[in-house]
Order: C-alpha cells, then structure tokens, then sequence
C-alpha cells in the first residue's frame, strides 16, 4: 500500500471513530406491544352484519322495508 492510501485510510477511521460512540443498542425496558384491536373489532361487525341480514330475512313482518322514493327534479 501506498504512504497515501494509509493516510487516507487512517484519516478516515478517525474521522469514523467519534461516530462509534453515538450509536448503542439497547433492548426497550417494556415488551413491545402490537394493537390488533381494529381486525377483531372489523371481524366482529362482519359478523354481526350478517346476523342481523338473516335476522331480518327471517322475521320480514317485524323489520317493514320501505321503498325508495323517487326523486324529484
């Protein structure tokens, strides 16, 4: 190697080294928490839909369906 590939080398692990120390890894202090919350709650509406079509479906005396009225120009 040359005397100026060292210098550079060198150069420019000095100029990395005050860089070494600003970076540290360290686990969190708490677990990491994932809030799933939104798919069950979508899940559970789905669901609830459904049961609600089919109950409505099944008893149409109870839940009276009104027609669209026309609109108006």
């Amino acid at each position: 190697m040359s005397t100026r590939r060292v210098i550079q080398t060198a150069c420019g692990a000095a100029m990395m080294l005050p860089l070494a120390a600003c970076i540290s890894v360290s686990p969190p202090d708490k677990p990491i928490e994932i809030n799933l919350n939104v798919t069950i709650q979508q899940e559970v509406l789905v669901r609830l839909q459904r049961d609600v079509e089919q109950l409505i479906q099944q008893n149409p005396e109870a839940f009276p369906q009104q027609q669209p009225q026309p609109q108006r120009q």
